[in-house]
């Protein structure tokens, strides 16, 4: 394999003139690897996008718009929030599925200095209505199913000024979006700071409700340009090892974005390469893998972004064989690991496709490794090696780095890392040290700087790409009257990676069901975070010599039962 290419082609392009250039500077107060030559912020990347004029950008069902329809659009959503008196540092809510109109208000957003948060679509009213006080936006712009739910925060109501999208029935409160794009306004002229707010995406940790990472201008741009890096070392590293020139005139990308664009793997992976390269984005109004197959042969997609389980239903889907895919030249996997066997599987039943991977966080804005093409199919468990921009170091308990090749927790430091949670000193600050943010994965890294991803510190659960936080499960567990002791864990899951499990304790007396516990929880969270699987057990749940459950040693003896049955 070509390694030790890849060593030399990184070396000249991150060196001293080289296209990806990587210097120290002073980002808000540490010294961290930056790209000398990223954008200096979203804004400038999206304006030199308008290049691409005619080129189609944005496909949705019958829809298409090409770039310069987008940013005609985009500069009238910017007209109006200023119209509006909407100014830098302030914030827009989007809440939506991934209809085409929530590119073009992230754009006009960041192209302003106007920080987007991305509120879960799948949040019940509860979970919307501490988002909404937490991150106070001035704007909420929202689809049908989302406006319901708004209505269901009676405090939240006349705190934010609504925009219906794609509405019935528009009320007299709610604003249309044809008013916001009927006026061909200019993008107004400002200045957006490198290290301020592009966005706010909400990320479960471990306790309570999720925090909103606060994605920089600087760590959007960054994380661009390792995806860009990511691309053009691989390539670069195999044609010096085997001889053969990549396509001198390769297509231009096509897309189809399957996850939803207020995460990371959506929005500043998927969107924003696919932007920077003039291609065109495929939207689904859910996922479906034979409405995938049928987008694919349509629009003839070179690519396809999603969680791992995504991948796997459509190759195995029954039309797979009969549909033309010969389009793709890549299937990507991110927001969970992707299993060795379907790195195998997609390299050998989609020929013209390279499996692909990236590992990374909401609070690195995207990236912090990347593997693809013959590196994955050679090291189908690795995730790859770290992104240029990044310092890393594994770590023990005591934030000691432990010997190359050593387990321990994943720290890593760089431009890409969020700026903190808004509203959450105490979390920042032991998330992030130093500049160090703790990733809160244990892995280890071989002397290629390949790392592989062995173990979760964190009690979270990523269940298709979203993660969930054991502690939000266990306190609607705890709401029902009749509930002891319980302890929520990840169960695997062949389909989704991980399901959430929770083993339960019920108070003396009383009776329990697993259906009476997944009700309670439905009544306070994502229908995505109500246990799939629940234990009753009959005594009390096993602890530490410090009282705290012993998550780790119920979850191997329950799920085993599983395996077994």
């Amino acid at each position: 394999m070509h390694y030790a290419e890849l060593r030399a082609a990184r070396a000249e392009l991150t060196g001293p003139g080289g296209q990806f250039e990587v210097v120290k500077a002073d980002v808000l107060g540490e010294r961290l690897l930056t790209y000398r030559n990223a954008p200096p912020s979203v804004r400038e990347f999206w304006l030199s996008t308008a290049a691409h004029g005619d080129r189609t950008y944005l496909v949705y069902g019958d829809e298409r718009l090409t770039y310069a329809e987008a940013h005609a659009r985009a500069n009238a959503v910017a007209a109006w929030l200023f119209d509006q008196g909407l100014r830098p540092g302030d914030r827009v809510a989007i809440a939506m599925r991934n209809y085409p109109e929530w590119m073009l208000i992230y754009w006009a957003c960041v192209s302003t200095g106007i920080a987007v948060v991305g509120m879960n679509a799948w949040w019940t009213a509860e979970e919307m209505d501490y988002a909404l006080k937490d991150s106070a936006p001035k704007v909420l712009f929202c689809d049908g199913e989302r406006l319901a739910r708004f209505r269901a925060c009676p405090d939240r109501i006349g705190t934010v000024a609504l925009v219906g999208v794609r509405l019935g029935d528009y009320p007299a409160d709610v604003t249309r979006w044809e008013t916001v794009i009927a006026d061909s306004g200019a993008m107004p002229q400002v200045s957006v700071d490198a290290d301020a707010d592009a966005c706010i995406f909400y990320t479960s940790g471990t306790t309570g409700f999720p925090k909103g990472a606060q994605l920089t201008h600087r760590g959007c741009v960054s994380n661009l340009m390792n995806l860009l890096y990511a691309a053009i070392s691989s390539a670069l590293a195999v044609e010096r090892g085997t001889g053969i020139a990549p396509p001198a005139d390769p297509p231009i990308p096509v897309l189809l974005l399957t996850t939803p664009l207020f995460h990371v793997t959506a929005n500043n992976c998927g969107a924003y390469a696919t932007t920077a390269a003039g291609g065109t984005l495929v939207l689904m109004y859910r996922w479906d893998a034979g409405e995938a197959l049928r987008l694919i042969a349509r629009e003839r997609c070179t690519g396809m972004s999603g969680v791992p389980v995504m991948a796997r239903e459509l190759i195995n889907h029954p039309d797979f064989l009969t549909t033309d895919t010969s389009s793709l030249t890549g299937l990507a996997g991110g927001g969970a690991q992707v299993p060795p066997g379907q790195v195998l599987e997609i390299e050998e039943r989609v020929p013209t496709a390279r499996p692909s991977t990236g590992y990374g966080m909401t609070e690195t804005c995207g990236i912090i490794t990347s593997i693809s093409g013959d590196f994955f199919v050679d090291r189908p468990n690795s995730a790859g090696p770290a992104m240029p921009n990044f310092e890393v170091k594994c770590v023990d308990d005591n934030g000691d780095e432990v010997p190359l090749g050593e387990p321990g927790e994943l720290w890593v430091k760089g431009s890409s890392v969020i700026k903190g949670y808004i509203n959450r000193p105490e979390a920042t600050a032991e998330t992030i040290t130093h500049g160090w943010l703790h990733t809160g994965d244990i892995a280890r890294m071989d002397g290629d700087g390949f790392l592989t991803i062995v173990d979760r510190k964190k009690d979270l659960v990523i269940r298709g790409g979203e993660n969930i936080a054991c502690s939000e499960v266990e306190a609607a567990l705890y709401r029902h009257p009749d509930v002891a002791e319980c302890c929520v864990f990840a169960v695997p899951d062949e389909h989704l990676g991980e399901e959430v499990g929770a083993a339960v304790v019920a108070r003396p007396g009383a009776v329990l069901n697993a259906d009476m516990l997944r009700e309670e929880c439905a009544r306070h969270l994502s229908k995505h975070k109500v246990p799939r699987h629940i234990w009753l057990l009959d005594q009390p749940l096993p602890r530490n010599a410090s009282g705290k459950f012993l998550r780790r040693e119920l979850r191997d003896t329950l799920t085993k039962q599983i395996v077994e049955a």
